[in-house]
């Protein structure tokens, strides 16, 4: 059966652009068509802009260099550290279509959960439960539920050796050997949580290298308006092999929940990680 043609592009009519959103991202929800009969050249826009920043249908570019799996990693635990549990599902669901498993979004929102706080770990794990639920009516569910196997992408492989620089412990920065003199314990403990999170050099069991890690600690970051612990989680992405395309694309995954400042906020971390 031959598909229905789309409307041309230059027809902003609500029913066009919803039809053309549709057609990019696979599914639309119902509020959107809300937007779009008040503002149908802001859904226009969205598709345009939000579509080549998570590679939808027809909305990205080839030279684009991270994949559409590693955008949603960073994408779903932005959107659950804001608190819309009811979009989230829908990204887990997107997930499951292209065969990523609990493990690898788990492991990315607890890399995420470093900079934010693990309690946004569990809003990815009910967003999950939300997701495997027949009662949420948005987005495909893959026969089978969550796939059990991972699909390979780029990432899993990306990232693993360190091509430049040393690892640094949490308690060599000043800040965190100031508080190692009042309470040693704690500062323990808590540099145990960040190598667990982000260690120095990640193993065979951990899905994500160190390079990936680095791309989700700094759009955590920026999202935070941390523009200088950024830049220094910048220069060890580029330690580990990422490239300054990488690092923007990964900030601009998270401009849809958190705005273009976030952004904004991402070019200046990396204008000072190159010393601009």
């Amino acid at each position: 059966m031959a598909s229905t043609p789309l409307p041309d592009a230059a027809d902003m009519s609500p029913q066009a652009v919803m039809a053309r959103a549709a057609a990019a991202r696979g599914d639309m929800f119902p509020e959107w068509q809300i937007v779009a009969e008040a503002a149908p050249q802001t859904v226009a826009m969205v598709t345009q802009t939000g579509g080549y920043l998570h590679k939808y249908e027809g909305q990205s570019s080839g030279d684009q260099e991270l994949s559409v799996q590693m955008r949603e990693l960073i994408a779903t635990p932005a959107i659950c550290a804001k608190g819309d549990l009811r979009h989230a599902p829908n990204h887990i669901r997107r997930m499951y279509r292209m065969g990523m498993t609990n493990q690898v979004i788990i492991e990315a929102a607890t890399v995420f959960g470093m900079v934010v706080g693990w309690a946004n770990m569990l809003n990815v794990a009910f967003a999950i439960s939300e997701a495997l639920s027949p009662d949420y009516p948005f987005g495909e569910l893959p026969p089978g539920g969550a796939p059990e196997k991972l699909a390979p992408f780029p990432e899993l492989e990306a990232g693993r050796s360190r091509i430049a620089g040393t690892p640094g412990r949490l308690s060599d920065r000043p800040e965190w050997a100031f508080g190692a003199g009042i309470d040693p314990e704690l500062v323990r403990r808590i540099e145990a949580w960040a190598e667990h999170c982000l260690p120095d050099e990640a193993s065979d069991e951990c899905l994500l290298g160190n390079g990936p890690r680095e791309l989700i600690v700094i759009a955590a970051l920026a999202t935070r308006g941390e523009t200088a612990r950024a830049a220094d989680h910048i220069r060890k992405a580029y330690d580990w092999g990422m490239s300054p395309r990488q690092v923007l694309e990964a900030i601009s995954a998270t401009m849809p929940m958190t705005g273009m400042i976030t952004v904004e906020i991402g070019l200046e971390a990396m204008a000072l990680a190159a010393g601009k």
